[in-house]
């Protein structure tokens, strides 16, 4: 995969970026099966990697770092994503009672801290909030942002989640950019081309990264009404693409310039979201795909 810009200011990232969200049963998914599929996305050329400080129980980002110090593949050859924001209770965290937002300056300064060491690196491409805190100072937040910046200890600023208006809150506390921002987008939840998050993304010269692009699999396995409708007309359009749904469905995305954000284990799944970069769709044939989604 050639490597494009994020945005006009950020940095180089493969079209497609693999997230570790899904990442929770470490006696199933242990470093050996971390590495397997790091390996495989660098060879599919997914070079650009999604964590949280909570993803995998507040383990994720470590089980990286061990992978990475095996050396198997170079810090300077990959991208690095993570984020703060969302505090879950896990028995690593006594004194959490229930899910909370946290985006003030001492936590994002703590996780980033706390990010680097497991991490195992000396900087974090691009670090994200995820979801905005509406009782922490916006202009704490953004102030610790562009501190955390200069140390050169994160790179580039991103954020998750956020709706239009938190996007321009933020962006108006911050002097420098936004390069990112990751949103659910799929063919079973086109909400973002309704309500000013897509357009709001490009208005801003940047890419929007599509999480879900397979919606939790629901695209290809789901037995709603809608998720069936779709499914059906995918198989149509796939076929004269010679390609299979998955596929289909990731193309559509990317025809709308979006970079799908891949959260599975299966490796089949991931050669199909990396083979729906070769599927180039007519217009006609996206906007069939469009109306399915909506129809029900």
């Amino acid at each position: 995969m050639e490597k494009i810009f994020l945005s006009d200011s950020g940095p180089k990232v493969s079209p497609a970026v693999y997230g570790f969200w899904r990442w929770e049963d470490f006696s199933v998914n242990g470093e050996s099966a971390m590495e397997k599929i790091v390996n495989l996305c660098l060879e599919l050329g997914i070079n650009t990697f999604d964590h949280a400080d909570i993803y995998g129980g507040y383990q994720c980002e470590e089980l990286f770092g061990n992978v990475m110090r095996r050396k198997s593949f170079k810090r300077e050859d990959i991208v690095l994503f993570t984020k703060c924001g969302i505090v879950l209770p896990h028995a690593s965290r006594p004194d959490v009672r229930i899910k909370y937002h946290d985006t003030s300056a001492e936590h994002i300064i703590k996780s980033v801290d706390n990010s680097l060491k497991k991490l195992r690196t000396d900087y974090i491409d691009i670090f994200l909030l995820d979801t905005l805190d509406p009782l922490s100072s916006i202009e704490a937040t953004a102030l610790a942002l562009e501190r955390l910046r200069s140390s050169g200890k994160i790179r580039n600023i991103g954020v998750a989640n956020f709706s239009v208006f938190q996007h321009q809150l933020l962006a108006s506390c911050l002097r420098v950019p936004i390069v990112t921002n990751h949103i659910e987008l799929n063919l079973l939840n086109t909400t973002a081309l309704d309500n000013g998050q897509l357009d709001y993304i490009k208005q801003r010269y940047m890419r929007p990264l599509a999480a879900s692009p397979l919606a939790d699999g629901r695209i290809e396995f789901g037995t709603d009404k809608l998720a069936i409708q779709v499914h059906q007309k995918l198989e149509e359009v796939a076929e004269k693409y010679n390609s299979n749904v998955e596929s289909i469905a990731v193309a559509w995305l990317i025809k709308l310039g979006a970079l799908p954000l891949i959260g599975t284990l299966n490796e089949q799944r991931i050669r199909n979201i990396a083979a729906a970069f070769t599927v180039k769709l007519e217009q006609q044939d996206w906007y069939e795909l469009y109306a399915a989604s909506r129809s029900v």
